[in-house]
């Protein structure tokens, strides 16, 4: 990940951009509770579902598919891939934002880094099968997904949404084979166009993306409007996520002149949609247009407004400056696409706090997608700890009061020690247990539990057992806590996931020695599953 800069803040890895004849194809899935129902569109400063329901969108960027990898990071790791989108949708995170890069989607694009002890599933697969796969299993919890242009090339974020060596049409092409690709599979939701444009070249001899300066080689507010229209030609259900610039103007500030009087009032890369409210993006479809800002800590650069003598009181008059306008006049919906800290400052901390109480609480609020899951994220640090599976749990604290959880993925978890460690209660009614192999090898074979809690009460912590074959020995296992006791497991829950509400499932997933075998008399806090 590229350290940002002032002006900016240069966030994933991410994409290119070549022209790509992308295979039609996959299957609808219906994402339904936390999500909303059908394809969505907004309102006003809402998005909503086909039903009209207020959707909030908390979500988290996973990144990798934009850089040489091609593929999502983290899947060299010990954590199966289904295990890491189950913490995520248990941790209350519906949405997964998904930069890419246009290097991906060339034909023979080949995916690196994967692990095919944990992952053998994916072993062969291209980019976008994996991204297929993720993608269809997201649906099954919930979850929506955003695609995002992130790069050019995988080599480095641009200025201006095309280069020398990817011109807008490849960039317009790729765009239109993915909206044909998902075509009536609702669980990818939109576009979000290109990655942070920003300024380039000392003013007046600008060259980098501006707003509502009229040149079409540089103005991005007219690029959106030219590929969320092409999009919405052969994808009209899709919602277009259009980001912010750093300088209006397309080009820094003359710092040698001592002439401050006529230096322009910039922001992060992406950041600034100050000029969105007079120059409007135009599509041809009405209500899919939300903008979606990018908003850092001094972990990506230290903005003069960190030292202000009224931080943290000065920061939402920025906010409101910069996008929050948007929202608050009823222009158009906000999904601040990249937000995110080590949070190794206290003044980092302090706008953490701030800026998720800066987007509302509950349904009506400002959606999101944190940056990011990934631990090696340069500027941020992750949701994901270095181990891929545990969780940061000090950031996770601030976020978790404003996730709404996706169907299927869990409740919002409760902060780490706040549960009983007394003995785990017994479920008021029962529980029901669905065994999946998901695949099975000489010696030993992956699959996964999922256990549904049918009775009337929450069942708080909880706990879950089942007993295999003599010979049959668990490897490793994720979404709880798996041990084994001669041939009893148990899998108890995590400290992020402690709570079963009624009607909620819990996923166990794991390896194991030996011949395949379905786990036996499992239960729930000692009650046995149907």
């Amino acid at each position: 990940m590229n350290p940002r800069k002032w002006l900016a803040g240069a966030t994933a890895l991410a994409a290119a951009a070549v022209s790509t004849a992308i295979a039609l194809a996959q299957p609808a899935v219906a994402a339904s509770g936390g999500t909303g129902t059908g394809y969505l569109h907004t309102n006003g400063n809402k998005i909503v579902d086909s039903t009209g329901a207020t959707v909030r969108l908390t979500g988290i960027n996973w990144f990798g598919m934009e850089t040489d990898n091609k593929t999502f990071h983290g899947l060299w790791s010990s954590n199966p891939w289904k295990s890491q989108i189950d913490t995520m949708a248990s941790l209350g995170y519906n949405t997964l934002r998904v930069p890419f890069s246009d290097d991906a989607l060339k034909p023979g694009a080949t995916a690196t880094g994967i692990n095919d002890f944990t992952n053998p599933d994916l072993v062969g697969l291209s980019p976008l099968q994996i991204l297929d796969k993720v993608i269809a299993y997201a649906g099954t919890k919930g979850m929506r997904i955003i695609l995002d242009r992130h790069r050019p090339t995988s080599a480095g974020q641009s200025p201006l949404w095309y280069t020398a060596a990817v011109p807008e049409s490849t960039w317009i092409a790729d765009w239109k084979a993915l909206a044909q690709r998902y075509a009536g599979n609702t669980t990818v939701i939109g576009a979000d166009l290109h990655n942070e444009p920003h300024a380039e070249g000392t003013n007046p001899a600008a060259t980098g993306a501006c707003w509502g300066c009229g040149d079409t080689a540089r103005d991005w507010r007219l690029a959106a409007e030219r590929a969320g229209n092409a999009i919405l030609s052969v994808q009209p259900n899709w919602l277009i996520f259009v980001e912010g610039v750093s300088c209006p103007s397309g080009g820094l500030s003359n710092v040698w002149d001592n002439d401050t009087s006529n230096d322009e009032d910039c922001g992060w890369w992406g950041g600034n949609l100050s000029k969105a409210g007079q120059f409007p993006v135009r599509l041809d479809v009405a209500n899919r247009l939300v903008y979606s800002p990018h908003e850092y800590a001094t972990s990506v650069y230290h903005q003069a407004w960190f030292d202000d003598p009224s931080y943290p009181a000065n920061m939402p008059a920025i906010w409101d400056k910069y996008w929050g306008y948007l929202y608050k006049q009823n222009i158009a919906p906000i999904m601040m696409g990249e937000f995110g800290t080590t949070l190794q400052a206290n003044v980092d901390k302090i706008w953490l706090q701030e800026l998720m109480k800066y987007t509302g609480t509950g349904v009506n609020g400002m959606s999101f997608t944190y940056w990011s899951w990934n631990p090696n994220s340069g500027d941020t640090g992750g949701i994901a700890n270095d181990d891929w599976t545990t969780v940061n749990q000090a950031k996770q604290a601030i976020i978790s009061p404003y996730l709404i959880p996706p169907v299927g993925g869990g409740t919002n978890p409760q902060p780490s020690g706040s549960a009983s460690t007394s003995t785990p209660p017994v479920p008021t009614g029962g529980c029901k247990a669905t065994y999946t192999q998901d695949n099975a090898w000489q010696g030993g074979f992956q699959g996964q539990l999922k256990v549904q809690n049918t009775g009337t009460g929450t069942v708080n912590p909880w706990q879950v057992t089942w007993t295999w074959p003599s010979g049959v020995t668990l490897n490793n296992g994720w979404n709880a806590t798996v041990t084994q006791s001669g041939t009893t497991v148990t899998a108890a829950a995590p400290s992020h996931a402690l709570s079963l509400a009624a009607g909620a499932s819990v996923t166990v997933g794991f390896t194991a020695n030996g011949t395949a075998s379905a786990p036996a008399t499992v239960k729930l806090n000692g009650v046995a599953c149907g």
